[in-house]
């Protein structure tokens, strides 16, 4: 039986022009999460991740912390986050302001919260986007890679909060909007963990923060 470690990427720059890049505290938290793993002695068989910025950066920081330099990792598309904006201009064409106020970032996530129930349910078609459906199929596909390529391996997937909760969502049969519960509440650079037989995956742990219990990182928790 093997074991996957599915990791959120670091804190990245929401409200920023490019929110695909880790901020600071991002590239601490990663790096602090490498750092905990090597002080266990931990070491993957495989790493893959998604293709955003974020993912890269994220795995970097965690592979430094980790004291690596092995460069042998596969991306893959299918665990790229989805784009949030298009998800709230499918239900709310007018263009929203930066968030800069608690209501201002509350109002954000309601939103998201209905949009994402609007385009898992096919009521809606994002730009750009492809369908739930598609997206779905992106992740589970690495899913059965990593159960027909790794039985018995340690793997670690770095990847986004809707790819990982869609993955928790597919392997438990949850509804819609359990999932999309579970996505809006993992935390920036949180592990779960599946084990996982050539037939199938079992979930272990959700949104962990081991590396950051304790007084010196209790203000390095973050959602965005």
């Amino acid at each position: 039986m093997g074991t996957l470690y599915l990791v959120r990427h670091g804190q990245a720059s929401f409200g920023a022009d490019d929110y695909d890049q880790l901020s600071d505290l991002g590239r601490r938290q990663s790096e602090r999460l490498g750092e905990y793993w090597r002080e266990r002695g931990m070491q993957f068989d495989a790493v893959i991740t998604g293709t955003l910025k974020r993912h890269r950066q994220t795995w970097e920081g965690i592979a430094k912390g980790l004291g690596l330099t092995r460069d042998d990792v596969l991306p893959w598309p299918g665990l790229n986050e989805y784009d949030s904006e298009a998800v709230i201009a499918a239900i709310h064409p007018e263009k929203l302001a930066r968030p800069d106020t608690p209501e201002m970032y509350r109002h954000h996530f309601r939103l998201l919260r209905d949009g994402l129930g609007a385009w898992m349910q096919g009521r809606t078609a994002p730009t750009g986007m492809p369908s739930y459906l598609d997206f779905l199929t992106g992740v589970t596909s690495a899913l059965d890679h990593v159960r027909d390529r790794h039985h018995g391996a340690k793997v670690l997937v770095v990847s986004s909060g809707g790819p990982i909760s869609t993955a928790v969502g597919h392997v438990l049969g949850t509804s819609p909007e359990t999932t999309i519960e579970l996505n809006l509440r993992i935390r920036n650079t949180a592990v779960t963990e599946f084990a996982f037989t050539p037939k199938r995956h079992m979930l272990l742990t959700y949104n962990t923060l081991p590396h950051l219990d304790g007084p010196a990182w209790e203000d390095w928790v973050s959602y965005a």
